[in-house]
């Protein structure tokens, strides 16, 4: 199988039956349904050039998510999240729950670690 810049994350290089790779999408998908499962994020946020290619159809779990492979190590990688968090909520218990979640997520869903999870609180939700 050719190299495709696509598929960053090899699970299984050397098995006879062939090797499975998980593209980058699939990656920030499972990253962004983590965080907006954790109570009192109200929304991803991203910069402007992210929120365009949303606007033009690009998958909006993705915005505002940022995942880098570690160097020679593809089994670990380093989030970079954004959020809008609902009003009400401590913002510094909800950013520990978003790490926890990701943690979990995709240890559970794809066997890779995360070496670091960086939340960024874009701002406050006031809406309700």
């Amino acid at each position: 199988m050719p190299e495709n810049k696509e598929y960053k994350y090899t699970l299984s290089e050397n098995s006879d039956e062939g090797i499975i790779q998980i593209a980058d999408d699939v990656v920030s998908s499972i990253v962004g349904l983590a965080v907006t499962e954790v109570e009192g994020v109200s929304k991803l946020t991203g910069d402007i050039s992210r929120e365009i290619i949303a606007m033009l159809g690009k998958n909006n779990l993705s915005k505002g998510i940022v995942v880098t492979y570690g160097e020679g190590d593809q089994n670990t990688v380093k989030v970079d999240v954004s959020v809008q968090i609902k009003f009400g909520y401590n913002i510094v218990e909800v950013s520990k729950n978003i790490q926890e979640k990701v943690k979990q997520s995709l240890l559970t869903m794809t066997g890779i670690e995360c070496s670091t999870i960086n939340v960024r609180v874009s701002g406050i939700d006031f809406s309700e």
